[in-house]
């Protein structure tokens, strides 16, 4: 699974009165069956795209084709424009290779990946302006080619290149991905891009874009930085495995799933994600999403909060431990021990910290991680706790599909839809409305 995945922190048995009830978890369990016999169902019928993934090879070569192209073209910078499910999953990814890693993806190599996955028109205008434009490349996705971010985000880009000389480029310069188009269909992005000959690559149309971190939506810009993209399939191949396989065994997305939901019974409606390492910060983003999104549904579901280990123990603690006790909280931690710099004796005698003495900096992260475990434990407040061995291509893989597995389950449990998001939807198209008639606040 190339992950562990330990609960027993997060029970009322083990921590008294602030974890979650024995009652509350054995029931929440028995509810999650039927909704892994439903998960089961679809992966054997092929029902749900997602579940074919992972096993999937044909599309990988195609990708590779288009990342090669462009690292061939001498590109310095590639621009992805997407929002949300469109932008977040191939962030989580391109961590594994520093990107947006602070005080080190400055040096990052070619091609530099910029992520513009929020609307801010100072900073668009701002990063066209700076981008060395005959030498960048844009990828545009919107799996129904109709999102209003992405849009006008492709439409100044087009521009930008226009009014540079480089129109010649576009064809070559601008790719897209998204659904391809059905009789009786409109797509906005391809009507935008294709009239100049722009190449796509088609968005999977059974797979959303929260769900899409495995599909060339966050594989393309992997692979552009060098990721093996076979190997993040491989992870997520791992952990698919041990769920579709019929045993009496709880299994991680199982056993995370019931905890999940035995919380939000027992009232504890905020569920924080405490990650241990720098690339592991758009991880926390991307799954706030798809949590948030996927869940909170029909009065149902929990407040999902994403946090960085060590830096917001400085920030949150205080609040976590003395605050209300209505969180469950996940904490990834991964081997850190023996790791970076080694502290010499006589500078940690000199400050004063002679336990620094021989110790690495992983040594002190490894311990922070074990202490704020311990530390919520003593509290009372209830915690599990996922760990790596190693973050790679693979663990990251099988990281990436536990977790939407668990928030499928969970959904399936709770009697929502895990894939829409009709609350979204109404606010796209209000915002479409009063753009056209000139409003804003």
């Amino acid at each position: 699974m190339n992950f562990s995945h330990s609960v027993e922190q997060a029970l009322a048995e083990n921590i008294g009165s602030g974890g979650i009830s024995a009652s509350a978890y054995k029931t929440a369990l028995a509810d999650i069956e039927p909704a892994l016999v439903r998960l089961r169902g679809e992966a054997w019928d092929a029902s749900l795209a997602l579940l074919g993934l992972p096993g999937q090879t044909i599309d990988i070569a195609g990708i590779e084709e288009i990342a090669l192209k462009i690292n061939l073209s001498g590109a310095t910078d590639v621009v992805i424009l997407g929002t949300g499910g469109s932008s977040l999953g191939g962030q989580a990814l391109a961590q594994l290779a520093w990107h947006a890693v602070s005080g080190v993806s400055t040096f990052n190599a070619a091609p530099r990946l910029h992520f513009m996955d929020n609307l801010d028109p100072v900073t668009f205008d701002e990063l066209l302006k700076r981008l060395p434009l005959p030498t960048t490349h844009f990828i545009a996705i919107s799996k129904s080619g109709s999102t209003g971010e992405t849009l006008m985000q492709t439409m100044a880009a087009l521009q930008a290149v226009r009014e540079a000389g480089l129109e010649s480029q576009i064809s070559t310069h601008f790719f897209g991905i998204s659904e391809t188009l059905l009789p009786g269909k409109t797509n906005a992005l391809r009507s935008l891009l294709e009239p100049f000959n722009v190449q796509f690559l088609p968005h999977d149309p059974g797979v959303g874009g929260r769900f899409s971190v495995l599909t060339n939506v966050g594989l393309l810009p992997a692979a552009l930085i060098g990721l093996n993209i076979r190997a993040i399939r491989a992870g997520a191949a791992d952990l698919l495995q041990t769920v579709v396989k019929a045993n009496d065994n709880p299994i991680a997305p199982v056993i995370g799933a019931a905890l999940n939901l035995a919380a939000m019974r027992e009232g504890k409606n905020i569920s924080v994600m405490m990650a241990y390492g720098d690339r592991f910060e758009r991880l926390t983003r991307w799954w706030v999403q798809l949590w948030a999104e996927s869940i909170g549904k029909d009065g149902k579901g929990s407040q999902p909060v994403g946090a960085l280990g060590p830096v917001d123990q400085h920030s949150q603690q205080q609040l976590y431990l003395a605050g209300p006790s209505d969180r469950l909280f996940t904490i990834i931690t991964q081997d850190s021990q023996g790791l970076g710099p080694k502290m010499p004796q006589d500078l940690a005698e000199q400050c004063g910290e002679a336990g620094f003495s021989g110790r690495t900096m992983g040594d002190l992260v490894a311990a922070q991680g074990l202490a704020m475990i311990d530390t919520f434990v003593r509290n009372g407040r209830p915690v599990r706790q996922i760990h790596l061995e190693r973050l790679g291509e693979r663990s990251l893989g099988s990281l990436l599909m536990h977790f939407m597995l668990e928030t499928i389950l969970t959904g399936y449990a709770l009697d929502v839809d895990p894939f829409d998001q009709p609350a979204v939807e109404e606010a796209k198209i209000l915002a479409k409305t009063y753009l056209a008639e000139g409003k804003g606040a």
